[in-house]
């Protein structure tokens, strides 16, 4: 009997992808998928930045808003209230944002025990959703690598408004020209519990998450 029941049920699998590599059927069933649900919130700028800001300090994330000038400042004091000193960054970032005299070391492709001797990443991110407080990082230019931004205790981002969305679907849509990277989503901080409810920080990524809103372009 388990040995019928396997051949049911692998036969069940087989007919039902027979037309997996059929890559025409594939996308016309994708576009038939009835797509009833909300794609774009009705909410204005500000309401979606104060959205944004709202969900990120609810994960416990340090939000600070900031113009181009304050930027530098900004990531000094984030960095500050960790006695974060070992400093790591993306070897494409622009080095305009950071400040004078900080001493940082560019992620050259450093092995997992390399990482973990930092304090702390410093990154740029391809875009923010809202309504989920969530930040995408794609591994693109001043985003370094996914490893670089989870092994140290401290993860400050530069977020510039613009590039905050509403929801989800908006966000896939944004994304849809480089869909094929990979994608790390952020909400929050690294937090778990276990079977006694007991929070953990910091075991899947970073202990703290600081974001700076760019007002402005840089």
């Amino acid at each position: 009997m388990p040995a019928d029941a396997r051949s049911e049920i692998l036969s069940a699998i087989r007919s039902a992808n027979r037309d997996a590599t059929d890559l025409t059927r594939a996308e016309l069933d994708y576009a038939e998928i009835p797509r009833t649900y909300t794609q774009h919130a009705e909410i204005s700028r500000e309401q979606t930045i104060d959205l944004l800001t709202e969900r990120l300090i609810d994960y416990n994330a340090d939000v600070v808003p900031c113009t181009a000038d304050q930027l530098p400042s900004a990531i000094r004091d984030a960095l500050q209230q960790h006695n974060a000193v070992r400093v790591l960054i993306p070897e494409d970032l622009p080095r305009n944002l950071l400040p004078d005299g900080l001493a940082t070391t560019p992620d050259t492709n450093l092995t997992p025990a390399e990482l973990d001797g930092f304090d702390a990443a410093v990154t740029l991110c391809t875009l923010a959703i809202a309504e989920t407080g969530t930040l995408v990082l794609q591994g693109l230019a001043g985003q370094g690598r996914r490893a670089a931004t989870l092994v140290p205790d401290v993860h400050v981002c530069v977020l510039r408004v613009e590039d905050i969305v509403n929801t989800v679907p908006e966000a896939f849509e944004r994304l849809a020209s480089t869909a094929t990277r990979p994608l790390t989503f952020v909400s929050g901080p690294s937090a778990t519990a276990d079977i006694e409810m007991t929070r953990i920080k910091g075991v899947h990524g970073p202990r703290q998450l600081h974001i700076l809103l760019l007002q402005d372009s840089v």
